[in-house]
């Protein structure tokens, strides 16, 4: 801490030099002025905590100080000494923001107890400064998403506009007046490699530097709002006030902007003019739909226009047609069959000129239900966890270095989710053999006692209705059937001991009731166990 003393007497700057314990109350620079004048500059340079001056001084006095210090310098706590016991002076001094008033001469006990008073009242003072900045901080973090989220809100609920009107008249300069506007969406999903790699740990700094890059511009004539779209991931709105065609050369400065900041554009879609604010969601629609309709093999990023009337979209080749072959190709388990089925479909794909968005999204969604259906066939209720991109991330462009739609990558990508897709399942119908050929063991090992099918289920870790699909797969035959056969097959030989009674030989293959075992004994030989016996003796 710091503190200064302005007397025009030496003796006393001395004496209170000497009688404040400067190292208890933390204060490791201590200054000293004649006057007011040379105080102030001292003050301006040191900014000292605490601030003792007499009241009579030469060139500035000390009131004169209180009062530039009240302008100037509230922060600093004072403390006078002054020979004079003048209630005017006092009330200045309490006028001014002064702690305390000390005559001379100085009480050593008065001026320890001052010095307390006013530094407890500056640490006060300065903890509630630093709340107040640090509320500042949060507020100046906070508000610009408020207004993102206030903004957003608008294209679904516009009627929410009135209530806010007067607030985004005088942040952004939106008039009352203005009936019309155009709405462009500003989509980050083509953005090239280079920008995505840089702002990949901080996507929030990116929105905030395009989304300012985009108002300096436009602000700078009050034409319009850039914010992030936060009901739609990747997007920045762009709101033009007016319906004039002064939006192309707006955009295309935007264009500029962003190539001569972020050397990288962007794909910007923009619809046709809507009232404001009733118009905003279908003026969202529009934007959007030029964005899905442009040309993805594009290697351009520009300005989409939605044209008016709006052309109908038809489907151009699908997916779907060449799933079976490339089914096959994945239950081959051969990487060189899926290469091929991969290749055939990209081939149709690579006779396109135009790919839009809208059509990327649909084969995808065809590959996503083809793959569903798929994992269900084979792998049950036991799905295996996919890894590659196409398998596990939720859609996105396969693009270049540029950003524009790669198809050798989309390629790629495909062929290494099917190729994965293969390898699990030929490891589940390996493991599916091995644990079948198991249950098939165990059931052989234990025919003679009281096994179910739930028995079975709890002792492998699987499903009763996995256990009964895959047992009839492989062999052929009821789980319960397969049992039956064993048990009638050792009963067999136990019949030919003459000594063995017909109840003994059911206990013995896992019957307790002798009926229902000549029951089944009958039905698959065709003779009763006694029959059987009788034939069959020695």
């Amino acid at each position: 801490m710091k503190a200064i003393i302005v007397d025009d007497e030496k003796h006393v700057r001395e004496a209170v030099k000497l009688l404040v314990d400067w190292k208890y109350f933390g204060i490791d620079a201590l200054f000293e002025a004649q006057d007011g004048e040379e105080a102030i500059e001292l003050i301006r340079e040191h900014q000292p905590q605490l601030i003792f001056t007499d009241m009579m001084m030469p060139v500035k006095s000390g009131l004169e100080l209180l009062e530039w210090l009240a302008a100037h310098y509230a922060c600093g706590k004072t403390i006078v000494i002054s020979g004079h016991d003048d209630f005017q002076l006092v009330r200045h001094t309490v006028k001014h923001g002064g702690v305390d008033y000390i005559l001379k001469p100085i009480d050593a006990e008065q001026l320890h107890a001052a010095v307390s008073k006013a530094l407890e009242s500056w640490i006060r003072d300065e903890n509630e400064r630093h709340r107040q900045r640090q509320s500042n901080i949060e507020m100046n973090q906070f508000r610009p998403v408020y207004w993102e989220k206030l903004l957003s809100n608008l294209i679904a609920e516009p009627s929410a506009y009135e209530a806010s009107a007067a607030a985004l008249s005088q942040e952004f300069g939106l008039d009352r007046n203005v009936k019309e506007c155009r709405l462009a969406i500003m989509t980050l999903d083509t953005m090239n490699a280079a920008l995505k790699k840089k702002f990949d740990a901080n996507s929030d700094l990116l929105f905030f530097s395009i989304t300012n890059i985009c108002n300096e511009i436009l602000r700078a004539g009050q034409r319009g709002i850039a914010y992030r779209y936060w009901n739609s991931e990747g997007e920045i709105i762009l709101l033009l006030f007016g319906s004039d065609d002064s939006w192309n050369q707006i955009l295309s400065s935007i264009q500029q902007g962003m190539k001569s900041a972020l050397r990288s554009s962007f794909d910007i879609g923009i619809g046709r003019v809507q009232p404001f604010p009733s118009g905003l969601p279908p003026a969202y629609k529009d934007a959007r739909t030029a964005l899905r309709r442009r040309n993805l093999l594009s290697k351009q990023k520009q300005v989409h226009l939605l044209p008016d009337p709006l052309p109908t979209q038809q489907t151009v080749i699908s997916f779907s047609d060449y799933a079976e072959r490339i089914r096959l190709a994945v239950q081959s388990g051969s990487p060189e069959q899926i290469s091929k089925s991969v290749e055939e479909w990209i081939a149709a794909v690579g006779k396109l000129d135009s790919i839009t968005l809208e059509q990327l999204e649909l084969w995808w969604s065809e590959y996503n239900v083809l793959r569903s259906r798929w994992l269900a066939e084979w792998f049950g209720d036991q799905p295996p966890v996919l890894q590659t991109s196409m398998n596990s991330a939720p859609f996105f462009i396969p693009s270049d270095e540029t950003g524009s739609l790669s198809i050798p990558l989309w390629k790629k990508q495909l062929t290494e989710s099917l190729t994965e897709l293969s390898k699990h399942l030929l490891e589940h119908q390996h493991r599916d053999q091995n644990v079948i050929y198991e249950i098939a063991k165990y059931i052989q090992n234990h025919y003679h006692q009281d096994i179910t099918l739930q028995e079975i289920a709890n002792h492998f870790y699987l499903s009763r209705e996995y256990i009964s699909r895959k047992f009839k797969q492989e062999f052929k035959v009821n789980l319960s059937d397969y049992l039956s056969d064993i048990r009638v097959e050792k009963a067999k030989l136990l019949l030919l001991n003459p000594h063995l009674r017909i109840a003994q030989v059911a206990e013995m293959v896992g019957y307790d009731d002798e009926k229902y075992f000549s029951k089944v004994f009958k039905k698959t030989v065709g003779l009763s166990p006694n029959e059987y016996r009788k034939v069959n003796q020695p």
